[in-house]
């Protein structure tokens, strides 16, 4: 594997795409616990349990009417996506193929929280070592030097977020609205994570830049012969 596959968004894409490979995981056990069973309709709830953290009823769609098979599918996409982020992500065609699985993720019961994972790791999949001559004209070198910085800290809080709020609803008995709104609490705790998600990429491609300057930095006017006089 050679050093530009190794970056901060290789990093990002396969860390995130192997989270959302176990949420597909974790939803597709929940629906086959409910056994050889036809969904009441595309739209269901991957757990029968009330699980104490927003969005704790696992809303999810399938195109598979029967809970065991769907519960199987997922399964089975969810543990391609987790080999794929891990070792084929950063390849010719990692993003493309990561997408599919993604859409075939969602249509078998994967639930609909991998989805800005999936999203995210598609996006940073696609860069890598890619040259990012748009974003260094764009950010100023001070910039992007703190957000490369920041990376670390960024992809860490992104990850901890959703069992910090698992911890936090069993602490405090965090109840569920079955139809959530734009402004209840099932919403209202998902706006940090998406925008730790958001920053995670952006810091991501800013470390990735920050490394490219280091290995071909712009030419130094200090550099350059006096002129003849």
């Amino acid at each position: 594997m050679t050093r530009h596959n190794t970056g901060a968004l290789r990093i990002t894409a396969s860390v995130f795409g192997t989270y959302a490979g176990v949420l597909g995981l974790e939803h597709g056990y929940f629906e086959t616990l409910q056994g050889n069973v036809v969904p009441a309709g595309t739209r269901i709830r991957a757990s029968l349990a009330e699980l104490p953290f927003p969005f704790g009823h696992e809303p999810a769609m399938t195109i598979v009417p029967n809970f065991l098979v769907t519960g199987i599918l997922a399964m089975i996409v969810g543990l391609l996506i987790i080999v794929w982020a891990v070792v084929f992500v950063h390849q010719k065609n990692g993003a493309r193929v990561l997408s599919l699985l993604s859409v075939i993720l969602i249509l078998v019961g994967g639930g609909f929280g991998p989805i800005t994972l999936l999203i995210t790791a598609s996006v940073a999949s696609g860069w890598i070592g890619k040259p990012l001559t748009r974003w260094r004209l764009r950010l100023s070198s001070n910039l992007t030097r703190i957000l490369a910085k920041a990376w670390p800290s960024c992809l860490i809080a992104a990850l901890l977020w959703a069992p910090s709020e698992f911890i936090a609803g069993y602490i405090f008995s965090i109840k569920n609205d079955p139809h959530p709104t734009l402004t209840n609490l099932n919403l209202i705790l998902s706006y940090p994570m998406l925008a730790l998600f958001a920053l995670t990429l952006i810091a991501g491609f800013a470390s990735e830049l920050q490394r490219q300057m280091d290995l071909h930095p712009k030419p130094s006017m200090s550099g350059m012969s006096p002129p003849l006089t």
